[in-house]
């Protein structure tokens, strides 16, 4: 993916993927409009369980809008891709095979900056930041998207990751867990070195979704090819970084020397407990752009209904999509992935999967375990499962899985510090679930114990007769029914009465008809 942008004076189309025009096209039963002003420290209630995006267009204090929970839901992901929640992983693998283009615009044509703001004019306190949860150690913005140039790859690394406010210019970001970003910092801070760094906030959530994923490669180029359309950069006005020209918001400045040295925390975390306070590096404002109609956005996190927030919601297809690609080449037909978003969209995964040989849903399980350090636990199962129901799943953990014989536990693997289970270990256990039933042998039937019961369904008559029927090989009750074409199988029940004192008719091991 193309780290150099071309330049363009008409360049892509910069409303398209704008976080307002997405909120207009969602429908009323996925966006919830709030006209009447809204005080800051009552968000997090209206947001918290909301099943819908809300868009808080009048706040007190405030002369920008507020939104949240706008990827919150598998429907809305969808349909920022242009699709339907059971087709929107297989739409993203496809725009992933396609290099994304970059297109630098100039400032004067960047919506986002409409407005610019430097030194003592920008204010992180003047932005519609409100406190989270109830034990949080201050506001924090929760939906920024950053930048930093890898100086040793030569590319741009985009990631997510949230900011507590500490005074005006100045906050604590959350660089504790393992991450390219992290890396970045850490060596220019030993070197003495400050890191560059701008933050968008108020983004789509296509931009949302890439900045999850880790490929190689330069990431603003990723967010172009989940697009499938040119994305637009522009330079930041206080350093040479390119970020999106159409978001709502940059905040633009730098990570001082100092290292992990101040405070941070707590917060309510994804998994849905808090992190406790942490140590962390500081932001420092250096500019504001924005938009003038500038939307910002808030992400809900964490909480007991993790199902329906931004971030188990991401992290769930973000997980679906790194466990697609690793099975991809440790096995060959597999056909579907599901990470449900109750587990913060991370930890649990299921994999429908078609066995062509022996052991190769053992290998789904190892390849999902290598790929992902969130990954925790692995249910394997047939085709015939269906993987988004936690009715079916239920069903074939309690009929196809004896624990002595299916489940498969790894230890000392890396994990996420964040997991309360780990008791204070930075690595975990990791266990799968082969849920699949017996690989059956070319040709072979299974045995009637493993058939799932169904309906009957009765084709066109292929027999003049019972008699002839059974003369042409055995026969289930519902074989008979349709070999003669009746609706009423007690006709059958007599003829086999009336036809055992001249011919026996007898059973096979199955259960099905025969003559003696």
């Amino acid at each position: 993916m193309d780290r150099h942008p071309s330049r363009s004076h008409s360049g892509p189309d910069l409303q398209r993927f704008g976080l307002r025009a997405f909120l207009a096209s969602l429908p009323g039963d996925e966006l919830e409009r709030e006209a009447a002003p809204v005080a800051l420290a009552d968000v997090a209630a209206r947001l918290d369980g909301n099943p819908r995006a809300v868009w808080f267009e009048g706040l007190e204090g405030s002369s920008f809008s507020l939104c949240g929970n706008v990827a919150g839901s598998r429907a809305r992901l969808a349909a920022a891709f242009g699709t339907t929640a059971d087709r929107v992983l297989p739409e993203i693998l496809s725009r992933l095979r396609k290099p994304g283009e970059l297109v630098e615009v100039p400032r004067a044509h960047a919506p986002v900056q409409e407005v610019v703001l430097t030194g003592d004019e920008c204010d992180l306190t003047a932005l519609p930041v409100h406190l989270q949860h109830e034990f949080d150690g201050a506001p924090y913005i929760s939906a920024s998207v950053d930048f930093v140039h890898d100086p040793s790859a030569g590319h741009t690394n985009v990631g997510m990751r949230r900011l507590m406010l500490r005074g005006r210019r100045v906050a604590g970001v959350d660089l504790v867990a393992p991450s390219d970003l992290r890396a970045i910092y850490l060596a220019r801070a030993e070197r003495g070195e400050r890191t560059p760094v701008a933050f968008a906030i108020g983004s789509h959530p296509v931009d949302q979704l890439a900045a999850t994923l880790r490929f190689p490669g330069d990431e603003l180029a990723l967010v172009a090819a989940l697009r499938a359309q040119p994305l637009g950069v522009v330079k930041c006005v206080t350093n040479d970084l390119l970020v999106p020209a159409d978001a709502q918001m940059i905040l633009e400045g730098y990570f001082d020397e100092r290292g992990h040295v101040e405070p941070e925390g707590p917060f309510g975390e994804f998994l849905g407990y808090y992190g406790a306070v942490k140590r962390n590096p500081l932001f420092h404002l250096t500019a504001i752009t924005h938009r003038r109609d500038a939307i910002f956005q808030t992400s809900s996190i964490g909480g007991p209904s993790m199902h329906c927030t931004d971030t188990a919601q991401l992290c769930s297809l973000r997980t679906e999509i790194l466990v697609w690609k690793a099975l991809e080449a440790a096995v060959r037909d597999v056909r579907a992935v599901y990470a449900p978003a109750a587990a913060g969209g991370s930890f649990n995964v299921r994999i429908a999967l078609q066995q062509r040989v022996p052991g190769e849903a053992r290998n789904a399980i190892a390849a999902a375990f290598g790929c992902l350090g969130n990954v925790k636990n692995v249910f394997v199962v047939d085709p015939d499962i269906d993987i988004y129901s936690d009715a079916q799943m239920e069903w074939a953990l309690a009929t196809r899985f004896q624990p002595g014989r299916d489940l498969v536990v790894q230890s000392g693997l890396r994990t996420v510090p964040l997991d309360p289970s780990l008791d204070g270990s930075r690595i975990t256990d990791k266990a799968g679930f082969d849920l699949t039933l017996p690989l059956l042998a070319p040709g072979a039937r299974r045995p009637i114990e493993h058939e799932v019961p169904h309906p009957p369904s009765f084709g066109s008559p292929r027999h003049v007769s019972l008699d002839a029927a059974l003369e042409s090989g055995p026969k289930f009750f519902a074989e008979l029914m349709a070999a003669i074409g009746t609706r009423d199988g007690r006709e059958v029940v007599r003829w086999l009465e009336d036809t055992a004192p001249r011919r026996p008719v007898v059973r096979d091991s199955e259960g099905r008809y025969c003559f003696g």
